[in-house]
């Protein structure tokens, strides 16, 4: 078992990353709180595989267990949903010293942290992640929302977790759609922050791709480390944790169109990012062979976009109405070759539109 700090004063809390650390999830969330109540929030996907055993290690350690099960999936990541959980923690109880976990992928995580960031102004959470997306990226950092009509995770709070434990052993039974998705977001790491990160990958793109257990938790850690190093300056997102949103505009605009079904999360990450590369190519920040070597290792990663089904215009006005605006203006993040990336604040939408086309062709020429 490997420990990650994430420091945040007062908010700090570890990252533990191992092989069967659900085993240990007891032991370590006793030693965390001293609390007799919690509600395990999950769906039915996840519950049956890990969740008794789960539920057996918290009740070992003293722990009165309520579970409550939310549907599986994106479009469920509602204010309804939310409201259920919490009658189901006013029903369990809860108090101000009690606890919520969430064990499940990224969708799971982001409801159950915004629960617990409202019920009774506030209580502690602790994160389970079972998907490598989640393991990666949603689970660190304290980002907890809800989707709304109008947007994806317009309605949510800054809440970080007390802990999150990461067993990689989940990973074996994630279907390989869900485990290439989740891809997309660590390649994105390599992208703005670490080109010997993108370097890791590239050489290693079998071994990773084959679910080798030491590849993998070489990634979770590295993906974690990073993303803690950057919330630890910018917990709040006012300044460089902004370029954790690289191929995100673009990416919940595709999944708002596809009404949260068409695309996986990180595939449309990985589709916001391909569309993200080709602006900046035409703005001279990257080469082809730059775009050439993301367009490789997307590849021998397993990663395949699904081929754009909306219009250039209807992915820009799905941008438009994304929190990453000021001004009417778009925030975008784009790579500044392998390993780095810039802001940018200028683009107008005639160069959106030829990146997007431009991207079209790309993916289709990708999937042949």
């Amino acid at each position: 078992m490997t420990k990650l700090p994430v420091k945040l004063g007062e908010r700090s809390y570890e990252i533990f990353i191992g092989s069967g650390n659900l085993k240990q999830a007891g032991i370590l969330v006793r030693s965390l709180s001293q609390a007799a109540k919690l509600v395990l929030v999950s769906n039915p996907t996840v519950f049956p595989l890990y969740g008794p055993q789960l539920v057996e290690v918290l009740q070992a350690n003293g722990f009165t267990v309520n579970v409550a099960l939310m549907p599986d999936g994106e479009a469920y990541k509602n204010m309804e949903e939310a409201l259920k959980i919490l009658d189901q923690a006013v029903d369990a109880g809860l108090e101000r010293s009690s606890l919520l976990l969430a064990l499940g992928g990224g969708v799971v995580g982001d409801l159950a942290g915004f629960v617990a960031s409202v019920y009774q102004r506030g209580i502690e959470f602790i994160q389970i992640p079972t998907t490598l997306l989640a393991q990666v990226d949603s689970s660190v950092g304290g980002k907890v929302a809800v989707n709304h009509p109008r947007g994806k995770n317009f309605i949510g709070s800054f809440h970080q977790p007390r802990m999150v434990i990461i067993d990689s052993h989940t990973l074996d039974t994630l279907e390989d759609r869900e485990y290439y998705a989740g891809l997309g977001e660590v390649v994105k790491y390599g992208v703005i922050y670490d080109e010997q990160f993108f370097a890791y990958m590239e050489s290693n793109a079998s071994a990773i791709r084959n679910r080798d257990k030491s590849c993998i938790e070489s990634l979770i850690y590295r993906c974690c480390e990073i993303k803690a190093a950057i919330v630890e300056q910018d917990e709040r997102e006012l300044g460089i944790r902004a370029i954790l949103n690289l191929g995100h505009t673009f990416g919940h605009s595709l999944e708002k169109l596809g009404s949260y079904q068409l695309y996986k999360h990180g595939e449309a990450v990985a589709a916001g990012t391909i569309m993200a590369s080709c602006l900046a190519m035409a703005l001279d920040l990257i080469d082809n062979r730059d775009l050439l070597r993301l367009l490789d290792l997307y590849k021998q990663l397993g990663i395949f976009p699904p081929r754009l089904a909306f219009s250039a215009e209807d992915i820009i006005a799905g941008m438009l109405n994304d929190k990453k605006t000021l001004n009417n203006r778009l925030h975008l993040v784009l790579p500044n070759g392998i390993g780095s990336c810039v802001i940018r604040d200028d683009i107008e939408q005639k160069q959106l539109i030829t990146a997007i086309e431009r991207s079209r062709h790309l993916e289709l020429e990708f999937t042949k």
